[in-house]
């Protein structure tokens, strides 16, 4: 049977049927296996676990925050980046659906293989370059006439935002990415086969008043060898791996280095609100702590060591006699 939750009345009317000879279970379960028949597209296979997906799309959340971040310094004007949508389709498929003239970005990333494409919607594309160059951040399309300035200005811009793409993937794999190639007619760019799976990241961007998407085209071939890496299990033990001697040894520096309060206190007492209120300059208050006995020294409200109150030149100052235990006693 579906899934599908039956009313009373759907129960009783099915009941009905069978009791009656209109259906019988035979014909249920025949239905049923026909059901469990779905076509499949070849054209579209799959190559990717759900789970894959989300590591990548995990990967790219942080890019985006990564982008947010420097656009917002380098245009000085309102910048939101956000991952939309992370699919696997078909090479041919995803260049059938971005514009035939837009910006295209084709990234190397040793030691992977294959290339990375970055399309820019010349709407975002364009109100980047107008802050650059000093304007409001107006986008007029015109991909088709670029000049040569301003091909390497964009180019220039996306290259820098790219170098963030090593941070968003270091608990994947250690990349080094650069701009191959700058292009604006998709026919032009012949990545990988038509048939090849691709995974698609697909991220709304908000520049100024203009809107748009930039998309990210993975091929498979770029992912293969860290497929293994986009586990959740992998992603565990990523976080839980233990740390670099070097950074242990420089986390221990800076610790020692930390300045913490310490407290010498020459004793305590009790008194009543009243004698409180009445206190006078030139009263004394017998302290419990006896002239002879050692002192405690807190440190952060806790006592740790008990000392011996001296002066080394004209300042005041504690030796440390003892190092206590426990550490947290009060005074009796």
């Amino acid at each position: 049977m579906s899934g599908e939750v039956l009313s009373q009345n759907e129960i009783d009317a099915l009941l009905s049927a069978l009791s009656t000879g209109e259906m019988n279970a035979e014909d249920i379960k025949k239905e049923e296996e026909a059901k469990k028949v779905k076509v499949y597209d070849f054209k579209r296979a799959l190559r990717f676990s759900k789970d894959q997906i989300r590591s990548l799309t995990r990967i790219h959340e942080n890019f985006a925050r990564l982008l947010t971040t420097v656009f917002s310094a380098q245009l000085r004007t309102y910048v939101q980046i956000s991952v939309a949508s992370a699919d696997q389709i078909p090479y041919e498929e995803f260049i059938r659906s971005i514009p035939k003239m837009t910006i295209l970005n084709v990234f190397e990333v040793p030691p992977l293989e294959g290339r990375i494409l970055m399309e820019i919607n010349p709407n975002i594309a364009y109100a980047m370059m107008d802050r650059v160059m000093g304007g409001k951040g107006t986008s007029v399309n015109k991909v088709e006439n670029l000049t040569e300035i301003e091909k390497r200005i964009m180019s220039n811009l996306f290259e820098r935002a790219f170098e963030n793409y090593q941070e968003a993937w270091s608990n994947i794999a250690e990349i080094e990415p650069y701009l191959a190639e700058f292009e604006v007619n998709p026919q032009f760019l012949q990545m990988v086969s038509p048939n090849e799976t691709v995974v698609v990241i697909s991220m709304n961007t908000t520049i100024g008043e203009a809107t748009g998407m930039i998309n990210l085209c993975i091929p498979h071939v770029v992912l293969e060898p860290v497929i293994p890496n986009l586990s959740v299990h992998y992603w565990m033990q990523a976080n839980n791996k233990e740390k670099e001697p070097m950074e242990t040894e420089l986390m221990e520096k800076k610790l020692k280095n930390a300045s913490i309060p310490l407290v010498a206190q020459l004793g305590g007492a009790e008194i009543t609100i009243e004698d409180f209120l009445n206190l006078d300059n030139g009263d004394i208050i017998p302290l419990v702590q006896k002239i002879d006995d050692p002192i405690k020294v807190n440190i952060e409200g806790s006592s740790k060591f008990l000392g011996q109150p001296g002066i080394i030149g004209k300042r005041m100052a504690i030796q440390i006699l003892e190092v206590l235990k426990g550490g947290d006693d009060d005074y009796e």
